[in-house]
């Protein structure tokens, strides 16, 4: 009779019966390991695979503008929205260019927005004006009205705060030594 290798349990040695579990190098493979390679890795940006990084801008013509917005008014993201000419994203205002598509004859005034050369020409040449977008600002903060990716007019940097100097602290007087020596004295007696 064959007697289980190693091990102080008697003739099995703790591993059983017969059988695989039995048997020198037995380490089975976990069946939910199995499970877990069925499943599909996750790639890529998760549920928003179709979604370009970078938001697209939504593009409104100057003929759109001309049949929305009378003279003397100024055309921003929130009044194009205000029209119906543009809609929100999932509650945001979305960023706009302005395109040279169609005819203007409208003085209007447009900031916050981009525009393309042609249509900056065609609203300069009505009489209208046009703020110029240096970079596009992104607003992080949705308790400020919860307007993201807004295009703002970029402000030069402040300079640079100097540092001012600490005041120094006052020296000890001759007073407030004198406690602490009387107070090592006593302990001393």
């Amino acid at each position: 009779m064959t007697v289980g290798r190693g091990g102080k349990r008697g003739k099995t040695s703790g591993r059983g019966g017969k059988g695989q579990s039995a048997r020198a190098g037995n380490k089975r493979r976990p069946e939910w390991r199995d499970i877990i390679k069925k499943l599909p890795k996750l790639r890529g940006r998760g549920v928003n695979q179709n979604k370009p990084i970078s938001d697209y801008m939504k593009v409104v013509n100057v003929g759109r503008i001309e049949g929305a917005f009378s003279a003397g008014d100024i055309v921003t993201p929130a009044t194009l929205i205000e029209k119906g000419v543009v809609y929100t994203q999932s509650g945001r205002i979305p960023a706009i260019k302005i395109l040279g598509d169609g005819e203007i004859t409208k003085a209007v005034k447009i900031s916050g927005c981009f525009i393309s050369g042609s249509a900056k020409e065609k609203i300069e040449k009505a009489g209208g004006a046009v703020t110029v977008i240096v970079d596009k600002v992104v607003v992080k903060n949705p308790g400020a009205g919860g307007i993201v990716g807004i295009p703002k007019v970029v402000v030069a940097k402040p300079k640079k705060a100097v540092k001012v100097a600490k005041a120094p602290k006052p020296e000890k007087t001759e007073k407030a030594a004198k406690p602490a020596k009387e107070a090592k004295e006593k302990k001393a007696k």
